[in-house]
């Protein structure tokens, strides 16, 4: 089982949620955080997810869940509503990078994802789940690519790569068929000369015998 699978199961799924997203993330800067805070429990893993309730009304958070070294579990940290988000900065306009930060209304993190892969799918569903579930003033998404704002999405980057697929195959049936049609044409004219030439033969034969 995958790292996003345990987390949805672990942490989301016995309180009625449903994750959204997922990404691994490290501090671009580290925190001064005093020893009694993180227990003394050594390197973790942190991961940034999106989580929807599957009650009505839905309610989304973005919650902070930690796996720390020796240890199979997954802990949730810190939680915010989608509410409390202010701003979302993709750091770079015109290039992927793994970089990012999220401003909250009583936080500010600079993380660094796995990879840029990630980051963009992170943000392009923190986006999406923004406009769809924000009742109140929606975040700001600063230095993201247009790609990642709806714009080339995923989900669009996939369906034109199906529509693409189904149109070249359209078209080598086409050409096919046009192959096919006058490759027939050829044989027909083979067979109509054939049969001509049959009746000349028997024309001459028939000749010669008078």
């Amino acid at each position: 089982m995958s790292a996003k699978s345990a987390i949805n199961k672990e942490v989301f799924i016995p309180h009625d949620e449903k994750m959204l997203a997922a990404v691994q993330v490290k501090r671009r800067t580290k925190k001064k955080i005093p020893f009694l805070a993180t227990g003394g429990q050594g390197d973790y893993m942190t991961f940034i997810c999106v989580s929807v309730t599957n009650k009505k009304p839905s309610h989304v958070s973005i919650t902070k869940v930690k796996q720390f070294q020796g240890s199979s579990a997954f802990m949730k940290r810190s939680q915010w509503t989608l509410d409390q988000l202010r701003q979302v900065n993709g750091i770079d306009l015109n290039k992927d990078c793994p970089e990012f930060d999220l401003m909250f209304e009583n936080a500010f993190d600079q993380w660094v994802a796995s990879s840029a892969g990630e980051k963009c799918t992170f943000i392009q569903i923190l986006h999406h789940t923004c406009q769809r579930y924000s009742s109140a003033r929606k975040p700001d998404f600063v230095n993201c690519q247009s790609k990642l704002l709806g714009g080339n999405s995923i989900l669009h980057s996939a369906a034109d790569s199906v529509t693409s697929a189904v149109q070249k195959a359209s078209q080598a049936l086409n050409e096919r068929g046009e192959r096919l049609g006058r490759a027939e044409e050829r044989t027909a004219d083979m067979m109509n000369s054939a049969e001509q030439f049959s009746v000349t033969a028997q024309k001459l034969a028939m000749k010669h015998k008078c």
